[in-house]
């Protein structure tokens, strides 16, 4: 053991009497998951790395297969024993044979890609989140079972990771030229785009801590992401569908495979869809139904999901499919065979999303608080013996309180709740309060001592605002943040724990960079969801000094207008809208509009090179732009 204090530490003695109680209430392992997971195995690529399309310093690959070559033997120390077990089953990767006809690329990404054989060639379900990995996985597929053309593809929803890399198996040219129908629930641009627009750089920033993107893969670091590996980093893009299913019962017949669909929107993604293969009894249920819990709040930041209708989705599949289903599968993890374990699977999942919701109504109108409400819901032990129904990407203790956010809000009923100081000024009071600094971290160090890591950290977090440069307090945190991570079923409780001790270790981030939208998300934006982007970055208090401001903005290739009014401070945007009483008027084309939101370039640049012309009250203009704010990708979490 190292005497550097920012050294990982082994699990102390508390973290491993609790893990080995909580070993001892995990259900049997009957087999059927390993013989699961590795059944209709091909082969697997060659070479583990997986090269970035444009490589860059801080990423320099897109994804290694080999990462997770440690996640082998016993479980160690600073590993729950049940996320090992997960971690072992996902780190399995290549290429597998589902039913005749249907395949599956595993590993290769955060998500899984399926292959359909078709008439003529392949009918793809969810080509990942890279053209990188995409590209990998369809080679692979080529090597091992011929060249065929890729002839359909289906978006299940509307998350990254099951669209990103469509041009890594079809190419733009033959999507032009609509040779290839791409099928996606209705609504799914509007919520590929929207979802990571508003709130973007928030919820890129805390995607660090959720997924551990800034850690190392082992044992004292990331291990699993509970739903797969990890997230891949490259080349994406956002080709819109060119057919949508819009109602439940819609069928098509995509180059001779015949499916039948079932919409489930605001369940695991705002616009997401169930479909069903008659010909071959199989049921794809995209991500509502996978390999663990997931989340009714997503970490990184979402908008709440809908618990009820969600169970009611999947009961309305099994409804539908249940007795002619052979085989079930899903955009991650790996398929359920026969017709037993296919509705046994439904049955629990239905069951996991309905408990999550009804338990926590119930309690909520008890009158509890969203933290008691979580202290006081654990799973039935007809959940807790099915391992897919673990917290290994949601937890029930996050889950039941997005339940309560959803219905009831960020308010917990209490009046002390309702004007409490900020961190910073909570901070100082606080180690006031307990008598200073010294006395503070003396009292947390006994905490430590005793094994109750959790009020450590949870005391420490005023130390660390009170005085960030307090290093007994941050590297005191840091320790205890550890035990927890050792001891979490859920990958993203794990990196998040670690994420937090690494940057009390080492300081936070401080690399100079801003937070943009993805480029091929901006080019899915319509004008309507570009400029609230933009309103939603103005600076008010200055905007508002300007005084109000209309604003004529003409897109000549796109053949549209959009007028925009400053009022009060607030930016307002009226798309096909204009009036001769503009005070300003903007012309160009959509390319630089793009720009404007996806790059450095700013108005004055594009202005300035004459990408953009403008005519009217131009300084007033310049003024308000002036205002839009630059959000940091590296904002601290951690400390103030």
């Amino acid at each position: 053991m190292t005497d550097d204090p920012r050294a990982h530490k082994p699990a102390a003695a508390r973290t491993r009497a609790d893990m080995e109680a909580f070993a001892a209430t995990l259900p049997p392992d009957d087999g059927t998951d390993a013989a699961d997971v590795a059944r209709g195995f091909i082969a697997t690529r060659a070479e583990p790395v997986i090269e970035k399309i444009t490589p860059n310093a801080w990423l320099p690959v897109t994804w290694d297969l080999s990462q997770s070559d440690f996640v082998h033997g016993p479980c160690p120390e600073t590993v729950n024993p049940s996320l090992w077990r997960q971690a072992g089953f996902n780190a399995q990767h290549g290429l597998y044979e589902v039913i005749d006809g249907f395949y599956q690329v595993r590993g290769f990404d955060t998500s899984t890609v399926t292959f359909i054989r078709g008439d003529e060639g392949w009918v793809v379900i969810d080509p990942l989140t890279t053209t990188e990995t995409a590209r990998a996985a369809f080679e692979l597929v080529t090597e091992q079972l011929g060249e065929r053309p890729v002839t359909a593809i289906i978006y299940t929803h509307s998350h990254m990771d099951h669209f990103g890399g469509i041009l890594g198996v079809v190419s733009q040219e033959r999507i032009d030229s609509g040779e290839v129908p791409i099928v996606a629930p209705e609504g799914f641009v509007r919520e590929a785009v929207s979802e990571n627009l508003l709130a973007g750089p928030a919820m890129g920033r805390r995607a660090m801590y959720q997924y551990g993107m800034l850690l190392g893969w082992n044992e004292h670091g990331h291990v699993d992401q509970g739903l797969g590996k990890g997230v891949p980093t490259g080349s994406s893009s956002l080709v819109p569908p060119t057919i949508e299913i819009t109602e439940t019962g819609q069928e098509l017949v995509l180059d001779g495979v015949r499916i039948e669909f079932q919409l489930t929107p605001e369940s695991e993604a705002p616009a997401e869809m169930h479909f069903y293969f008659p010909d071959h009894r199989a049921l794809c249920m995209a991500e509502n139904c996978t390999g663990t819990m997931h989340n009714v709040l997503t970490l990184r930041g979402a908008l709440v999901r809908d618990t009820l209708m969600w169970s009611r989705y999947i009961d309305e599949a099994m409804d539908r499919w249940g007795d002619v289903s052979d085989v079930v599968f899903a955009s991650h993890g790996w398929p359920h065979w026969g017709a037993e374990a296919v509705n046994g699977y439904l049955t629990r999942q239905r069951d996991l999303y309905r408990w999550l919701h009804d338990q926590s109504m119930r309690l909520i109108n008890l009158g509890y608080s969203p933290n008691e409400i979580s202290a006081n819901i654990d799973l039935p032990p007809g959940l807790w013996a099915d391992y897919h129904c673990h917290g290994y990407y949601g937890t029930v203790s996050h889950n039941v309180r997005a339940v309560y956010q959803r219905y009831i809000g960020f308010y917990d009923g209490h009046p002390s709740s309702l004007d409490p100081y900020e961190p910073v000024e909570a901070g100082r009071r606080y180690v006031d309060f307990m008598g200073g600094m010294d006395q503070l971290l003396a009292r947390a160090r006994e905490s430590y001592e005793a094994g109750d890591h959790r009020w450590t950290a949870e005391v420490l977090r005023h130390a660390v605002f009170a005085d960030p440069t307090c290093e007994e307090a941050r590297l005191l945190q840091a320790d205890a943040f550890e035990q927890l991570a050792w001891r979490a079923e859920a990958g993203p409780w794990r990196d998040i724990y670690l994420s937090g001790a690494q940057e009390l270790r080492n300081g936070s981030i401080a690399v100079e960079s801003v937070s943009r939208p993805r480029p091929e998300l901006v080019t899915g934006m319509d004008l309507q969801q570009a400029f609230d982007l933009l309103a939603a970055s103005l600076d008010g208090v200055p905007a508002a000094a300007i005084g109000p401001l209309a604003i004529d903005w003409h897109l000549g290739d796109a053949g549209e207008t959009v007028r925009l009014e400053l009022s009060n401070g607030t930016l307002h945007s009226l798309p096909g809208s204009t009036h001769a009483s503009a005070d300003v008027v903007v012309r160009g084309d959509r390319s630089q509009l793009n720009r404007l939101f996806s790059s450095d370039a700013t108005v004055a640049s594009l202005l300035d090179e004459d990408a953009i012309t403008a005519e009217g009250d131009l300084d007033r203009l310049r003024a308000l732009l002036a205002c839009v704010t630059d959000f940091p990708r590296f904002y601290n979490i951690i400390e103030p």
